[in-house]
């Protein structure tokens, strides 16, 4: 795979990049200069606040009455300045059109003859469950089916339904488990529901609401993993036992499958079906949160674990071949080859639980330096990957002929972000998503058998992209390691330092931040003269396992680096200043920001901190926190949480510092990360006067919007800040008459 990028700026040297696991020690290009060194600082006044003894721990309690009324008086202060602003109610009718639009692609999954999918608009707040026939989703005009409307069913039983999808029984049944939350937890509740009956099941399978998940193993058979017995509940808050239930049995007489720890992330149920019509019933015991074992779980007997490395991931069974991706160098036992970490995978499943003993392993694909596997599906007559090269992607047709595997490039557009989903075992087609910073998002349907793809559906152009353009650059981080970043900026702008820059990141969990069509983000700030970065820092999964794992633990402030040199190198070219350049990212991101705000605050004129994690002393006590400490270590290990203390954003502000202002959000029915995070940060920066924003969504979730009016909201919100802190200023040169 070989596409050439739009206006890429990498170098030949970006080509090579440098080994995660080998970090060269760091030499500037000679056109760069000397890296930026931070601004002298006043006398340090870091704020010392014991874990054990937080003075703000009240904060902590979710639904506590003191808390949500501090609460309140923040989002009070927040609406007086940001919906107070001009610019707001129209921001926030932009943004709504565009989330409500009828023109939207109506992304769905495959199931028998039919296309399910979910869609909200302005007269369906909470949404409608709806399917129509392939052949009509293929059409131009398609004839919905609605199955249930949620919004009847929330005004019926007076709850905040928010959809969080469906588990339906092997075909022909026409059974499935919905999963539906109060607000956006979480926990959820799971009811069986009749498809063609179009009402729940009376009588049928229903779990009250709890963390955890289902599977079926027949029409009359659930799999379940539930957080309802503090006995079987993880460190995590997540299930850690599976077991069957029988219809018309209690739930207290399921019978118990199997058990995994109190200390693991979890255990959860899946159901591998492959193209043969062979299927299997799993449970997914997640050691840590990237390390786990599969379990077979038989009719009858054992459980059977398969012989897989720790790090991995199951992608389907094809042909009777257990395609599996891996996420560390795996030498297993008898075999002579070693296998590197993010390649794809497979063995015969059948023969493995026939001998008990690993099969001849095949390379599926070996991604290269610069390559990583975005997603992979297993369609009737071919496994189907999206596979990233220098972060845009392509898409593939991989075939099992007995010996080994065989690759076929389907067609795709060159140069923007592509996705797959919707695969079957049961049929040829797959679908793509394809996107780009200027392109909107499209749906193209795969042919897998002709190994082929055609557009299928298109979004509306939201924005007036004229004048706009893409570049791909790259920054050497402090180690050695080339960065890449986007930058979507209007061509003729002068390199002065004026412009207004929204930098973006994520930066963990393996998760790759790519090129994405915004009619939002075109409409707020593109048009209106501002531009975009997303930074392709470590942490992530753009080069597969080991630029995530280069920044693990104790190695986090590779990450840290890496996004402090991207702003820099913005400044350097002079694309902007750091009155003029914005920092975001939420949950992980959150924490991203938060880190750039306490150790260079100097760079930037306005930070936003969204549904955070930012005190790291104390995070693997709140809510889901412990499950990561794969990703950030364990604050009670001497030397992990040492390291920790010295990147908390909560532990390491400066009283005596000059920070520029910072907007944290987040929401209270968030039961990931933990609401305390931002409040604590934002009360002590109240306490010490220094500058910023306050806003807590009652309802939402962890995406901080349970609905579309609420996303429009919390993004009209975003600009309105963005705005007053990086657009409302003089240009070089001109008096300072902003408004502080």
């Amino acid at each position: 795979m070989n596409k050439t990028l739009w206006t890429a700026a990498a170098s030949a040297a970006a080509l090579a990049l440098a080994a995660c696991g080998e970090q060269t020690p760091y030499a500037p290009p000679a056109d760069d200069g000397a890296a930026m060194d931070a601004a002298p600082a006043a006398e340090r006044r870091i704020v010392e606040i014991d874990p054990d003894n937080d003075p703000r721990v009240w904060l902590e309690e979710v639904e506590g009455e003191e808390a949500l009324n501090w609460a309140r008086a923040e989002n009070q202060r927040a609406y007086e300045r940001l919906q107070g602003d001009a610019r707001y109610e129209e921001f926030f009718g932009q943004a709504l059109e565009i989330y409500q639009s009828q023109d939207r692609i109506p992304f769905g999954s495959v199931r028998g003859d039919y296309v399910y999918n979910f869609w909200q608009d302005a007269q369906n707040t909470h949404g409608l469950w709806r399917r129509a026939t392939l052949e009509s989703y293929l059409s131009n005009d398609i004839e919905w089916e609605t199955i249930l409307d949620l919004d009847a069913l929330a005004a019926e039983e007076g709850m905040n339904w928010v959809w969080r999808g469906a588990s339906c029984a092997p075909l022909p049944s026409t059974r499935c488990i919905l999963t539906l939350s109060n607000g956006g937890l979480d926990a959820a509740h799971r009811r069986e529901f009749d498809i063609e009956e179009r009402a729940f099941v009376e009588g049928g399978f229903v779990i009250p609401e709890t963390k955890g998940g289902t599977s079926w193993a027949d029409e009359d058979t659930l799999m379940i993993a539930t957080a309802l017995d503090p006995e079987t509940t993880t460190d995590s808050g997540y299930p850690f036992a599976v077991q069957r239930w029988a219809r018309g049995t209690p739930l207290s007489e399921a019978a118990e499958a199997i058990r995994g720890e109190r200390a693991n992330v979890g255990v959860w149920t899946a159901r591998l079906e492959g193209t043969d019509g062979e299927a299997h019933v799993l449970a997914v015991q997640r050691v840590t949160f990237f390390e786990g074992i599969n379990w077979v779980l038989p009719e009858e007997g054992e459980p059977v674990a398969l012989p897989l490395p720790l790090r991995h991931s199951l992608d389907g069974l094809y042909r009777g071949q257990l395609v599996f991706r891996i996420n560390q160098d795996w030498s297993p036992e008898g075999d002579t080859a070693t296998y590197p970490q993010g390649s794809v995978l497979s063995f015969d499943l059948n023969e493995f639980l026939d001998t008990g003993e690993l099969p001849r392993v095949h390379i599926v694909f070996a991604p290269g330096a610069r390559q990583s596997v975005r997603s992979v599906g297993v369609s009737a007559s071919a496994v189907l990957m999206a596979i990233d090269e220098n972060v845009t992607g392509g898409a593939f047709a991989f075939d099992f002929n007995g010996d080994g595997w065989t690759m076929s490039e389907i067609a795709t557009p060159d140069n923007l972000a592509i996705s797959m989903f919707g695969a079957s075992p049961e049929h040829n087609v797959a679908f793509l998503s394809v996107q780009g910073f200027l392109t909107p998002s499209s749906m193209y349907v795969i042919d897998a058998a002709a190994r082929s793809a055609r557009l299928a559906k298109s979004s509306p152009a939201w924005f007036d992209a004229e004048g706009l353009i893409v570049e791909q650059h790259e920054v050497r981080s402090p180690d050695g390691t080339y960065i890449p970043y986007f930058l979507v900026r209007r061509e003729d702008i002068e390199l002065n330092g004026d412009t207004p820059v929204f930098l973006h990141a994520y930066g963990g969990f393996q998760i790759t931040s790519s090129p994405g069509y915004s009619g939002v983000r075109g409409r707020l700030w593109l048009e209106r003269g501002g531009a975009f970065a997303l930074a392709n820092i470590r942490g992530g999964g753009e080069f597969g396992p080991a630029w995530h794992q280069a920044g693990l633990k104790t190695e986090r402030q590779r990450i840290y680096d890496d996004m402090i040199a991207v702003a820099e190198d913005l400044i350097r070219r002079g694309v902007t200043r750091p009155d003029r350049l914005g920092v975001n990212g939420g949950s992980n991101g959150g924490l991203l920001t938060g880190v750039m705000y306490t150790q260079r605050p100097d760079l930037w004129g306005a930070v936003v901190s969204a549904v955070p994690l930012l005190d790291m002393l104390r995070y693997h006590r709140l809510l889901a926190g412990a499950s990561w400490m794969g990703e950030y270590g364990d604050p009670d290990d001497p030397v992990e949480g040492a390291f920790l203390r010295s990147i908390s954003p909560y532990h390491n502000v400066d009283a005596n510092a000059d920070y520029p202002e910072i907007y944290i959000y987040t929401s209270t029915k968030d039961d990931r990360v933990h609401p305390g995070h931002a409040r604590k940060m934002a009360h002590l920066l109240s306490e010490l006067g220094h500058p910023y924003l306050y806003y807590e969504n009652i309802e939402g979730g962890h995406s901080a919007a349970a609905n579309l009016e609420e996303l429009a909201r919390r993004d009209a919100m975003l600009y309105v800040f963005m705005s007053q802190r990086l657009m409302d200023r003089p240009a070089a040169g001109e008096a300072d008459g902003a408004e502080e």
